[in-house]
């Protein structure tokens, strides 16, 4: 299903070249773009054709996936994107961004001529380059069953959740749990450690019991010291985590068990491991606990 779709990438950070490469891999057409230039090297890697400017892009492509920082550069990009034609051109945004910033911004899109779906993704890059990461999307049927053949080369776990921006919300309600459940682990390995039990023990007991989420076996290592890979960054956490405590307070919801993960994290960039992994966290916290 795959052959003759035309596949466009904006921004092309991490989880943007495991799209690329991915999507490449899977048999699609993939152009890609990115405000610092996409080099010839990089793109061949990534099996991609690189262009210039996003004219180009948005000319060449049937679906346009934005995997971005932030919604500031989602609403850049949507800005520059909506001066050029946009007949046909299904955006689907994979940012993890507010659930507000694309429906604000659809009107302007279908002005163009085009129009959107929010799709974030659950998991990291490694786990989109293997399709097995998460897609939580919102938009209108006909538009998600368009996207699906892309959907499926990247996740084996596709989730239509609603309307335009309830991915979004989808996407924070999930990451929510997650940013708090480390936390847990951190304030519960510390009390362990206070009487006397061996983090490697804990870790041990934790990852075969019902307290176990789907990614502590696979970050027991970097938890324990034993790593130092880099599957999502601290300060990528700091931004995400913000954002969800700024949608809870919109939305007039105390959050205390994420405002505690949120000072963690903020701690431990201003600290210095801001491009570490994001459990350096809970690990840090039980080296330095006495």
């Amino acid at each position: 299903m795959s052959q003759g779709m035309n596949i466009g990438i904006a921004g092309l950070g991490k989880m943007g070249q495991a799209l690329a490469g991915r999507l490449s891999n899977s048999g699609f057409t993939v152009r890609g773009w990115t405000r610092s230039g996409v080099s010839s090297v990089d793109a061949k890697a990534l099996g991609i054709s690189a262009v210039a400017d996003l004219g180009e892009l948005a000319d060449t492509c049937d679906i346009l996936l934005l995997s971005l920082f932030d919604d500031d550069a989602v609403i850049s990009v949507l800005n520059l994107l909506c001066r050029h034609d946009l007949t046909n051109v299904l955006i689907v945004d994979t940012s993890t961004v507010s659930p507000n910033t694309l429906p604000g911004q659809l009107d302007r899109v279908k002005a163009a001529g085009g129009t959107a779906i929010d799709a974030p993704i659950s998991g990291w890059p490694a786990m989109v380059s293997k399709g097995i990461a998460g897609l939580y999307i919102g938009g209108s049927s006909q538009d998600v069953a368009r996207f699906k053949p892309v959907a499926e080369a990247i996740s084996n776990r596709v989730h239509h959740v609603g309307d335009l921006g309830q991915g979004a919300a989808a996407k924070i309600v999930n990451n929510m749990m997650l940013a708090s459940y480390w936390q847990c682990l951190k304030e519960a390995l510390q009390v362990g450690q206070s009487a006397g039990l061996a983090p490697e023990k804990m870790v041990e007991i934790l990852t075969g019991s019902p307290a176990a989420n789907g990614s502590l076996a696979a970050k027991a290592p970097v938890i324990l010291g034993e790593s130092e890979t880099v599957s999502f960054t601290v300060s990528a956490m700091v931004k995400d985590t913000s954002l969800f405590n700024h949608v809870a307070m919109e939305a007039g919801i105390d959050v205390p068990a994420l405002n505690a993960a949120l000072a963690s994290y903020q701690t431990h960039s201003k600290a210095g491991f801001g491009a570490a992994d994001f459990v350096t966290m809970v690990h840090s916290a039980i080296t330095n606990t006495k």
